[in-house]
């Protein structure tokens, strides 16, 4: 098997949620531990995160929110079908229910994306160099096609294809969250075509479902890294290039992968959220966990041993 080296995204995602996650995460970037964020313009301290990223010269990138708080787009605001009877976004399930009925319009779903990006480009004077979904919203059916869209619209190239090649086999996970995990690359998968119609591209691997909160570690990071390196490479030609630059011989190969995190300082209430409040997700300890687990000294010594380069999507 050809050996590779490896270019990895660690991205903070929720940036913007509260001071406290803000603080977590430019202390990351500033300690090597995260590459890389994504912003939720509908956050309630997402002004403080600009500053950051200004300040510290953070590559960011939009973290797209259909299912948390707020819109941004005020003629969303009362009566569209992206809301609930709160008048608040539908929530991480609820969203999915309201798309399996048929209760959510596609017009108003491309109008609320393309009122982020415009936000996203207000408040920080350039496009996003990257575009996802908060809670994976992204990658559902029919919103996945306005997604693409909307980034093709744009010209924002890249995105993220939560499809981890090793989540089968992870047994620690919680049942009913594996659940959630499995439909999310089934979802994923289904995406595929889609965004490659449209000319957009992703990392060629992505990590994070296996690692979140309680479940990162040091030990989990480097086997995760590890696994679907080697399961990549095994799958792919060794006499077609990758989507990064190869070594003539094709013996070094560069593969790219994005790890998705969460890091922070635990939101305290009622500071934080994107209009309702902080969330159990953002209150937890584990939020901490994943702080002090990236932050590891061993884990920035095994990336140098394996030659692992950290790097941002305005870099590919």
């Amino acid at each position: 098997m050809p050996k590779a080296n490896v270019k990895l995204i660690v991205t903070g995602d929720d940036f913007g949620y509260c001071p406290r996650r803000n603080q977590g995460i430019a202390e990351c970037f500033l300690a090597g531990a995260v590459s890389n964020v994504s912003l939720l313009v509908n956050g309630s301290a997402v002004f403080d995160a600009v500053q950051l990223a200004r300040r510290y010269h953070i590559p960011i990138g939009l973290h797209a929110n259909l299912s948390e708080g707020s819109p941004v787009c005020p003629a969303l605001k009362e009566g569209s079908s992206l809301l609930n009877k709160e008048g608040a976004f539908h929530g991480k399930m609820g969203i999915r229910t309201a798309l399996a009925e048929g209760l959510l319009k596609m017009s108003e779903v491309k109008q609320e994306l393309i009122a982020q990006v415009e936000l996203f480009c207000e408040l920080t004077g350039h496009l996003p160099h990257h575009m996802d979904g908060h809670q994976h919203v992204h990658v559902l059916p029919e919103i996945r096609h306005v997604f693409a869209q909307v980034l093709a619209e744009y010209g924002i190239r890249h995105t993220r294809v939560p499809i981890e090649p090793d989540l089968p086999h992870c047994s620690w996970i919680d049942p009913r969250l594996m659940e959630f995990y499995l439909g999310v690359e089934k979802d994923s998968l289904d995406t595929v075509d889609v965004f490659t119609k449209h000319g957009i591209r992703w990392p060629d691997i992505y990590i994070g479902l296996s690692t979140m909160g309680k479940n990162m570690s040091v030990s989990n990071i480097l086997r995760a890294i590890d696994h679907a390196t080697q399961d990549f490479l095994a799958k792919t030609d060794s006499s077609v290039p990758l989507s990064s630059v190869s070594c003539p011989d094709q013996e070094i190969r560069t593969v790219t992968i994005e790890l998705m995190t969460h890091p922070g300082y635990p939101s305290v209430p009622p500071v934080g959220g994107c209009g309702e409040g902080p969330d159990d997700f953002s209150q937890s300890w584990e939020r901490l966990h994943e702080l002090e687990t990236l932050k590891n000294l061993e884990l920035q010594s095994q990336y140098k041993t394996r030659n692992i380069q950290l790097c941002a999507f305005e870099d590919l």
